[in-house]
């Protein structure tokens, strides 16, 4: 029989990516969404069809537990929080609640539908879990790469939001003794991404000036330096973490950095522009903590998983300035966006 997964936050980015790729390895995918009325559930299934929903909230107990029961899966991917990092500062409470209670939620789903107790470690046929961490829980960062033994110290809600997350993970794993996992993930772009997020603000607008539908790009910092990598290899993954013996957090990135600077100038240079004559620094768009430099140390994942990223970064800049000329091309409609930011 396949194994059956479940996935909050199906209608994002990565649980996009996740469910193509688990369908492909003959899994039975499952997402989580808020209400079936959702218009982004439309656009999910252009994207990927043989996928079966059911209700649930990452802010409701119950309605987890109702999921977990109706679906009876084997694996469940917690992909759902609210992940545009300017947001947090804007929405403190509601990013603590989703994005670090949620995972709390979700984890206590699991133990009660499993019959999980102190007294109780689970046996081989036990639900196995797996978490979104990410690299902004390093934010001032300590030593550079970045590793699995690397401290946290956050710079902004969401980072804070998401190192809860982290822990209460570790936390379930070692009381528990469940099957639960994180993967601490660096910046991870597609042409599914958000246009909130700078990559996918950066190809938006440099498609928009190609065809004279804008004359300047407004961007923030350019000198902060990310590890960006493709949302499809970082999918794969996710799952080999979960098909491992034991339990083991994991951090997944390339590790090689690159500015902002860099990442607009490659996306003008692939519609033959020079990205001075458009671009524009505004104060308006700095955090009020910036996270300078993230590096990833993925020497774990690869040698203990097997994972490799595919896609280098110059393909997958020119991957997203295409889609979104074709896009702009075809239609400028916000609702033509492959998928939505709010995937909770």
């Amino acid at each position: 029989m396949s194994k059956r997964a479940l996935i909050t936050g199906i209608t994002g980015q990565d649980g996009s990516y996740l469910a193509e790729h688990l369908l492909e390895q003959g899994y039975e995918v499952w997402g989580m969404v808020r209400g079936q009325a959702n218009p982004h559930v439309a656009r999910l299934r252009k994207h990927i069809g043989d996928i079966h929903l059911t209700t649930g909230d990452l802010l409701d107990q119950g309605s987890l537990i109702s999921a977990i029961e109706r679906v009876q899966p084997d694996e469940v991917y917690n992909l759902g929080a609210i992940s545009y990092v300017p947001m947090s500062w804007q929405q403190a409470e509601l990013t603590a609640e989703v994005t670090g209670m949620g995972v709390l939620r979700m984890l206590e789903a699991i133990r009660v539908v499993s019959g999980v107790g102190q007294s109780r470690t689970p046996g081989p046929g036990q639900i196995r879990f797996y978490q979104a961490s990410s690299s902004e829980m390093f934010g001032m960062v300590r030593e550079t790469p970045q590793n699995e033994k690397t401290p946290f110290h956050p710079r902004s809600p969401y980072g804070v939001a998401k190192a809860y997350g982290h822990y209460i993970t570790q936390n379930y794993r070692e009381s528990y003794g469940m099957f639960a996992v994180s993967g601490i993930l660096f910046n991870h772009e597609s042409p599914r991404r958000g246009a909130e997020f700078v990559t996918r603000k950066v190809s938006l607008g440099v498609a928009r000036i190609k065809l004279g539908l804008a004359d300047e790009l407004r961007m923030g910092n350019l000198d902060a330096r990310r590890d960006w990598g493709f949302a499809g290899d970082y999918a794969r993954a996710m799952r080999l973490m979960l098909a491992q013996d034991t339990p083991e957090d994991y951090v997944i990135g390339t590790g090689q950095t690159r500015s902002v600077r860099e990442l607009v100038e490659l996306a003008f240079s692939t519609v033959g522009l020079n990205w001075r004559d458009y671009v524009v620094q505004d104060p308006r768009f700095t955090r009020p903590a910036e996270v300078d430099l993230l590096c990833a140390d993925p020497k774990k994942a690869r040698e203990q998983l097997g994972w490799e990223p595919e896609v280098g970064f110059e393909e997958l800049v020119a991957m997203m300035v295409e889609s979104d000329l074709r896009l702009l091309s075809s239609s400028s409609r916000p609702e033509d966006e492959p998928l939505s930011p709010d995937h909770w």
